[in-house]
């Protein structure tokens, strides 16, 4: 079995991805900022991606890297960089210096426009610095990505359970569900050599937003009413979020520039290999969504 070192393992997609990767046998290294609860086949190292020390703990003995940790919220570009770029390169020195030669990293699809917001910047520039490497790497761009335990699209949820649902200007956009993705990164431990991948649920042309916000609306039995939010409206509803919300507001003025991007579609279609999405999104939909009524989140 591959010892792998995961970074972002006590997030919503590392979670998922840490279920897997015992399913299958994998002894784990995971980073961690708080103590975690023992779990079988995870060595749990204390540290944060500023820490050198910590990063080369993670990475003794290991066989591969899964980069999922960053930030999707940040206060400016600095912050961005910090822990996307800065973050990234820290990672790539500590298993370049253990060496380990396999390193698979989570961007975003957000990379394929990184003028629209400094979220996306930040990610194209740390994927340019895992390809500069001399790892035997790959890169997956996920779209927006789904399934129990994630906070990013809990509001959507709770505006189809109220029947309203407030959307950004007329677009498209693509989906994963955390358990498909999961399964991608561990198949790219073994496959996909250097390539930039594009995932996800396989919907030909990918979802309008006003169609996906009433499927969400069938999840809770009603017919979900939908309005697109202009530009201008959204960049306001971003100030007086982070006025209520502060740090923890999800709708900031960085992100409202690329939600106001009109395609955020997957390009073309995975390359050959062992990966196909098996999560249809409306099932998918209605277990999250159950998952988020028994943990009392809607």
């Amino acid at each position: 079995m591959t010892v792998i070192a995961i970074t972002g393992a006590t997030g919503f997609v590392g979670g998922h991805l840490l279920t897997q990767a015992a399913a299958a046998g994998h002894p784990v290294r995971a980073l961690t900022r708080r103590p975690q609860p023992d779990r079988t086949g995870v060595t749990w190292i204390a540290g944060a991606l500023d820490d050198p020390a910590s990063l080369a703990a993670l990475v003794e003995g290991a066989d591969a890297v899964i980069h999922v940790a960053g930030a999707v919220n940040a206060p400016d570009r600095t912050g961005f960089a910090r822990a996307n770029i800065d973050g990234t390169a820290a990672v790539l020195a500590a298993g370049t210096d253990a060496g380990i030669t396999r390193f698979v990293h989570v961007s975003s699809l957000s990379a394929r426009e990184p003028q629209l917001s400094d979220y996306g910047w930040s990610k194209l520039q740390g994927e340019n610095v895992v390809a500069a490497s001399a790892l035997d790497w790959s890169i997956v761009r996920p779209p927006a990505i789904y399934g129990p335990g994630d906070h990013e699209m809990l509001e959507i949820f709770r505006m189809a359970a109220r029947g309203l649902v407030l959307l950004p200007p007329s677009g498209r956009f693509s989906i994963i569900a955390a358990e498909d993705l999961a399964r991608l990164l561990l198949l790219q431990l073994t496959h996909y050599d250097r390539q930039i991948l594009e995932a996800d649920d396989g919907t030909p042309g990918g979802w309008d937003y006003h169609v996906f916000a009433r499927l969400l609306g069938t999840m809770f039995d009603r017919r979900a009413r939908t309005l697109s939010m202009p530009g201008p409206l959204l960049a306001l509803g971003a100030r007086i979020d982070g006025l209520i919300r502060g740090k923890g507001a999800k709708l900031t003025p960085d992100r409202v520039g690329y939600l106001r991007h009109p395609d955020w579609v997957v390009h073309g279609t995975m390359p050959d290999g062992p990966w196909r999405p098996q999560v249809a999104t409306p099932a998918g939909l209605r277990a999250t969504a159950a998952w988020y009524r028994a943990h009392g989140w809607l």
